[in-house]
């Protein structure tokens, strides 16, 4: 299967060459991404906490590559700036509050959704995150959560109450006993009102997870 979706890339590739932006975000070493794009403002609701500030173009235009087109050269350059990011985070929250031998869990596609597109994107950001990690810090879990609900999407949504609303009751704990008295890290790709992560960590939460943190490549 993963050989079809690489053959995929490699015709779309070939009909659609990447534009002039995007092939000099992938030649951009971490240190000059870390220059040119603006570290994310904190989140109001503290939900969670994200590296990058989306409202820069480039910051857009790469997490539109790894979400859509599955760009492996800048997942890999943003992974490698993210990891060292939420490693200083866990450190601070790991003195004060026990916050020990963590999971590394990915929000979830809706199954439809990853029937359309093949893959996807936390799960993207989470392997490659363990890859970079080699066990050292903390364990990936692809199925500790489940998507239930096929929702209309949140970027139509006006607000974060309506976007919680939308989402609520939408993930399951697939596998309790995997994560009961553990504590959780999430990954997203961005962080907009957080409402997607407050309803995983939620669901979490009730599950037995001890402490859930949520991190982002955006917001």
């Amino acid at each position: 299967m993963k050989r079809s979706y690489k053959l995929v890339d490699f015709i779309l590739d070939f009909l659609f060459p990447r534009p002039a932006p995007v092939i000099s975000i992938q030649n951009m070493s971490a240190d000059e991404l870390v220059r040119k794009i603006p570290r994310a403002k904190e989140i109001d609701d503290e939900e969670g906490k994200a590296l990058f500030d989306y409202r820069n173009e480039l910051a857009r235009q790469a997490i539109w590559e790894i979400k859509y087109r599955k760009n492996e050269k800048i997942l890999g350059s943003f992974c490698k700036i993210f990891y060292e990011y939420m490693l200083d985070e866990i450190a601070d929250k790991a003195l004060f509050s026990d916050f020990k031998n963590p999971i590394l869990v990915p929000i979830p596609s809706s199954k439809s959704r990853l029937k359309e597109r093949g893959y996807n994107q936390c799960e993207l950001i989470a392997e490659e995150l363990a890859r970079i990690d080699e066990g050292k810090n903390f364990a990936l879990c692809l199925d500790a959560l489940e998507k239930i609900k096929d929702l209309p999407s949140q970027t139509s949504l006006k607000n974060r109450k309506e976007r919680l609303s939308n989402l609520k009751g939408c993930f399951r704990a697939a596998n309790s006993d995997k994560i009961s008295g553990d504590n959780i890290i999430l990954i997203d790709d961005v962080i907009t009102t957080g409402a997607t992560m407050s309803e995983a960590k939620k669901t979490l939460l009730r599950a037995g997870a001890r402490q859930v943190l949520c991190f982002a490549l955006a917001h």
